[in-house]
């Protein structure tokens, strides 16, 4: 009767010790965790980016340099180590560092074994034709958040974004009286090359947010732009552009006849987005929705200063 007894108790504590596991799904399957990790490594900006925004321990990124460029909304944590080019981690330096998880997005599977040889690795694809990019990367801001204990803060920040995209929609709308334009953005290649941002990309779901259509219909894709001739925005007649900074090659691009003869130039329908990553996580679409709505009010009919990023009410969440 004992023995029973203490058979049935053991059974019940290893179930309870299972149930304590916390449960993540990535592109490889499912993991189980014990506990939360304390030293990290994130090999991808959209990854450090959700990292930082659930406050994590994050020890170190690929590129800091870069990131301070093309992301820098959230800013990086002081002291984070740099780990080198996204491409080409410097692997001796991160073995030591000795971190308790690697996180990635989209690499190959030969790439996740020998970082396995480091650490643990979750490999997150956010960016895909087959599915909603935003939708996946707002999904693995959860996981995360689960995986860090942190999905009370991850839900805060979640309901603090959609309030925000209803302050800038109505900042927006008042602006252009009632008749928002329809609006791209783009990030240019060179003064000859552009991408233009369609279906499944990060800008084009915070503009849907804010209440605007593309100015151009943009197939889905991977990373949701496709190349083109910077002669394709020619096409735009009564829309507008947004492109993404940096781009030093700007003023060159002004100075061209084909460039000055386009109905957006002529219209003044052009503004450029300050540096916000158009491949981000989840909050990265409040930052480009906070971005394009300023960039946005520069356009719109008797323009003033009004900036709905400073005007609208955005608490931090703690």
């Amino acid at each position: 009767m004992l023995k029973g007894a203490l058979c049935f108790l053991t059974t019940l504590l290893i179930a309870s010790s299972l149930n304590a596991q916390i449960r993540i799904i990535d592109a490889q399957g499912e993991h189980l965790f014990e506990k939360p990790p304390t030293k990290v490594v994130a090999l991808n900006w959209a990854m450090a980016e959700q990292l930082i925004e659930l406050d994590a321990p994050l020890l170190a990124v690929s590129d800091v340099a870069g990131y301070q460029e093309w992301v820098v909304q959230p800013a990086l944590p002081e002291g984070i180590q740099d780990l080198g080019a996204r491409a080409e981690p410097n692997l001796e330096k991160m073995a030591r560092l000795q971190p308790d998880l690697i996180i990635v997005s989209g690499i190959t599977k030969e790439q996740v074994a020998r970082l396995k040889n480091i650490a643990p690795v979750l490999n997150f694809n956010t960016f895909n034709s087959d599915h909603n990019n935003p939708q996946v990367a707002i999904d693995t801001f959860r996981q995360l958040a689960l995986l860090f204990n942190k999905s009370q803060l991850a839900e805060q920040k979640l309901s603090a974004m959609q309030q925000r995209f209803t302050e800038l929609r109505s900042a927006l709308t008042t602006a252009y009286q009632g008749k928002l334009p329809k609006v791209s953005t783009v990030r240019f290649a060179n003064t000859a090359s552009v991408y233009i941002y369609g279906d499944n990309s990060m800008s084009q779901y915070a503009l849907k947010q804010l209440g605007i259509k593309p100015a151009l219909d943009i197939a889905t894709t991977q990373w949701g732009l496709v190349q083109k001739r910077v002669l394709e925005l020619s096409k735009i007649q009564t829309g507008s552009v947004l492109y993404f900074e940096p781009f030093n090659e700007y003023p060159q691009l002004q100075a061209s006849r084909l460039w000055q003869a386009m109905p957006i130039v002529r219209n003044n329908k052009v503004a450029a987005v300050p540096a916000t990553w158009t491949y981000g996580g989840a909050m990265s679409l409040k930052y480009l929705a906070e971005a394009m709505a300023t960039s946005l009010l520069t356009l719109a009919p008797n323009a003033t200063e009004q900036n709905p990023v400073k005007n609208a009410s955005n608490e931090a969440v703690q």
